[in-house]
């Protein structure tokens, strides 16, 4: 899964440059027939600088990834831009677009946002959170996506599920083993690398969240932020 880093872009231009490196990203896994799909953030496109324009960017790039065949997937970011972001999900759902949308644990509103985006038939990557949410509370936000969880295997319908808690790693493979063919793990690059090739040999399909690009430092501090959260608690991402 391919991502462009570079958000909160501050300018329509800007925007419009990151949505033509999206096109051309698609044009290059088209051409070289790579086994692989993208994500994006509304941030990226313009949302702080002109909404109108954003979504009409993240429409096209929608409408050019499901012509491609590949896949195109929404990032979900901080508690701002929520709204907005759904809105443009359901918009690509309205014109009958393939779209994957991810979704928090930690927030209070998604047990309904959950159950609005299954409604409109989009498919679903269901994470933790890595921004601000409604809950800090570790076990929390675990019972938290475990409830999100199982609405995701009563729904019937092919999700994903974004993780590196060995915890929640463990109890998915037992909640997951009668359904792993419309269950997908998605995990970030250079993180339990093990456990995304034991996922393989055991016939589970996985996903490697590929971010490129200059801008990188938003991702990196999020990212460093994790772990250094884990830390604390004595915990450590799946190996």
């Amino acid at each position: 899964m391919l991502d462009i880093l570079g958000e909160d872009t501050t300018s329509k231009d800007d925007g419009s440059a990151a949505t033509r490196a999206y096109l051309e990203l698609l044009r290059s896994i088209s051409e070289e027939r790579l086994y692989a799909s993208i994500s994006v953030k509304v941030s990226a496109l313009g949302w702080a600088h002109d909404r109108e324009a954003c979504g009409k960017n993240l429409l096209m790039i929608a409408k050019d990834a499901s012509s491609r065949k590949v896949g195109f997937e929404v990032d979900m970011e901080g508690r701002s831009l929520v709204d907005f972001t759904l809105d443009c999900v359901a918009k690509c759902r309205e014109k009958a677009l393939p779209v994957t949308i991810a979704l928090q644990a930690y927030l209070n509103r998604t047990t309904r946002d959950l159950e609005t985006m299954l409604e409109k038939g989009a498919r679903v990557r269901l994470v933790k959170g890595a921004y601000t949410g409604d809950t800090n509370d570790f076990q929390d936000i675990q019972g938290r996506f475990k409830v999100l969880a199982r609405t995701l295997v009563d729904s019937g319908k092919p999700f994903c599920v974004g993780t590196h808690d060995p915890e929640l790693i463990v109890w998915s493979t037992v909640k997951f083993a009668e359904i792993s063919n419309r269950v997908e793990f998605g995990m970030l690059k250079g993180l339990s690398d093990r456990t995304k090739l034991e996922f393989v040999k055991n016939k589970w399909t996985v996903s490697e969240y590929v971010p490129f690009g200059s801008n990188r430092a938003a991702y990196e501090d999020r990212r460093g932020i994790y772990l250094r959260r884990l830390g604390e608690r004595g915990k450590a991402p799946a190996p």
